[in-house]
């Protein structure tokens, strides 16, 4: 496996999530809590909460999300801007995923001193739309069964974000998701207006048969 950008965030990622795992302190001081975030000014919990995890599988889902999509948006960028101001430019766009991914959770919670959050939902949200942005016919398989071209899967995913952020019955920060999402869809449009319009001449010539 090649010691990319990528590949470096998300070892620094799993580290913290393994002492976080053995460390409550550690944990509880780089979850995501609104509330003390407000009350104390700990704003750098918008960025810690995205380098820990709940558990193995939580962990693991991200990270093999994050390791495909974000080599091919690392990849573009390096390619777009050069070497090290491309991976600059990447990094800064995972953690900028991370932290506004966060925000509306924010203003809705922030009263709120039981809600708590944990993950890189919002990053690899950013790197998967960032990707079907630029290669949306590519397809996407869910659990390796089901494979459908990125940009199907992704309007289903954002309309299920959509809906299930506004239930709230379940313990999922689906407004990090789906506003991960659109940021990177946004990313990726204002950087490179040109792939909004490969987008539309892809999806408008697709045929499902």
């Amino acid at each position: 496996m090649q010691l990319s950008a990528t590949v470096l965030i998300i070892i620094i990622t799993a580290l913290s999530s393994f002492y976080a795992w053995k460390n409550y302190t550690f944990l509880s001081r780089s979850m995501f809590n609104p509330y003390q975030i407000k009350q104390k000014g700990q704003y750098d919990r918008f960025v810690l909460s995205g380098f820990i995890h709940k558990d193995g599988m939580h962990l693991l889902f991200n990270m093999i999300t994050f390791y495909f999509f974000g080599r091919l948006v690392e990849q573009y960028l390096t390619y777009r801007f050069g070497g090290m101001v491309g991976i600059v430019v990447f990094v800064a766009f995972y953690v900028a995923a991370i932290v506004i991914a966060d925000i509306p959770t924010f203003l809705k919670h922030k009263n709120n001193s039981h809600y708590q959050a944990l993950g890189a939902s919002g990053g690899t949200a950013a790197a998967v739309f960032a990707s079907i942005i630029l290669m949306p016919m590519a397809d996407i398989c869910l659990f390796g069964l089901l494979c459908l071209p990125g940009f199907i899967l992704g309007i289903l995913f954002l309309g299920y974000s959509a809906i299930k952020s506004k239930q709230e019955n379940d313990s999922i920060n689906h407004d990090a998701h789906l506003y991960g999402a659109l940021f990177g869809i946004v990313f990726i449009l204002v950087l490179s207006p040109e792939s909004g319009l490969h987008f539309i001449d892809q999806v408008k010539n697709f045929s499902l048969f």
